[in-house]
C-alpha cells in the first residue's frame, strides 16, 4: 500500500518544511529550533520530529545527507527537495481557515515564516486573514438568523463561534500594531 503524501494545512510537517526552507539542519537542531521558536504553537516530541522527517524523506519532500563526524556518531543533515520547497510555498501563500485552531496553529506559523522570509508579506497575510474571518462571520451571522430561537443550544454554539472570531479580528489588529511598532526586524 502506497503511503499518502497529503500534508494538511495544520500539520507539523509545514513547520518543519518552513524551518528547512530557512536553512538545512540536522534533526536534533530542527527539533530545538521548533521548540525555541514555535514551541507554544507546535507540541512535538523529538521522536515525532525524527519520524516526520523520515516519512517526508521517503515521500521525496526532504533529502537527508549523511555526515561523518570524528569520534561521534554519523548524523544526517536535512534540506528540502524541489517538491518540498514547492509544497511549503503553496502552504505559505494560501490563507488560513476561519477557525480559532487555524488561527492559533496555521496562521501564526505562516506569519512567522512570512516575517522571516519577506517581512513585507505580513501585511498581506493579516489583511487576507481578516477577510477570511469577516467572511466567516457573515456566514455565521446568516446561520444565526436562520436558526429558530427555540434551538437554544445551536444558537449558543453559533454565538460562541461568532465571539471567538470577533476576538480574533481584534487580535489581528494587535498583530498589525506589533509589526508597525517593531523597529528591530524581529517580533518578540
Amino acid at each position: 500500500m502506497k503511503e499518502s503524501s497529503y500534508v494538511g494545512p495544520r500539520s507539523p510537517e509545514n513547520a518543519l518544511f518552513g524551518l528547512l526552507y530557512l536553512h538545512p539542519d540536522h534533526g536534533y537542531q530542527l527539533y530545538q529550533r521548533l521548540v525555541a521558536e514555535l514551541g507554544e504553537i507546535w507540541h512535538l516530541s523529538q521522536s515525532q520530529t525524527y519520524n516526520i522527517l523520515n516519512r517526508l524523506e521517503k515521500q521525496g519532500f526532504v533529502i537527508g545527507k549523511l555526515q561523518q563526524q570524528d569520534k561521534l556518531p554519523d548524523r544526517r543533515e536535512f534540506h528540502l527537495s524541489d517538491s518540498g520547497r514547492l509544497r511549503f510555498e503553496e502552504w505559505l501563500n494560501n490563507p488560513s481557515g476561519c477557525s480559532i485552531r487555524a488561527m492559533r496553529v496555521e496562521f501564526i506559523s505562516r506569519l512567522y515564516f512570512a516575517h522571516r522570509i519577506d517581512s513585507e508579506k505580513v501585511w498581506r497575510f493579516i489583511d487576507e486573514q481578516k477577510l477570511q474571518l469577516n467572511n466567516g462571520l457573515d456566514r455565521l451571522g446568516q446561520t444565526m438568523a436562520d436558526t429558530p430561537s427555540e434551538q437554544v443550544f445551536n444558537r449558543m454554539g453559533l454565538e460562541f463561534r461568532i465571539r471567538q472570531l470577533e476576538s480574533a479580528l481584534e487580535w489581528l489588529e494587535d498583530c498589525r500594531t506589533a509589526f508597525e511598532t517593531d523597529t528591530t526586524g524581529a517580533i518578540t
